[in-house]
């Protein structure tokens, strides 16, 4: 199993992982802002990078779209 992803970018996927299947929809970019305590701009820019990468993909104009195209046992745990 090759790991695809930095160590920070494996941290947002396994906080889409965790958050999803707790709240049955994808967090969005203010909450994730909130969990990392980082810059709005920050969080777009690692959302627009994980997308890049083939890790997750969004509807456009669609609020909490975000899906992981990675299988769980390919997301690390969330630290």
């Amino acid at each position: 199993m090759k790991k695809t992803y930095t160590d920070k970018q494996g941290q947002y996927l396994a906080f889409i992982y965790y958050y999803n299947k707790i709240h049955g929809c994808s967090p969005s970019e203010a909450e994730l802002q909130h969990h990392f305590r980082v810059s709005p701009p920050s969080v777009h820019q690692m959302i627009l990078t994980l997308e890049a990468r083939g890790l997750i993909e969004r509807t456009p104009g669609q609020a909490r779209s975000i899906q992981l195209l990675i299988p769980r046992e390919e997301i690390p745990d969330l630290a």
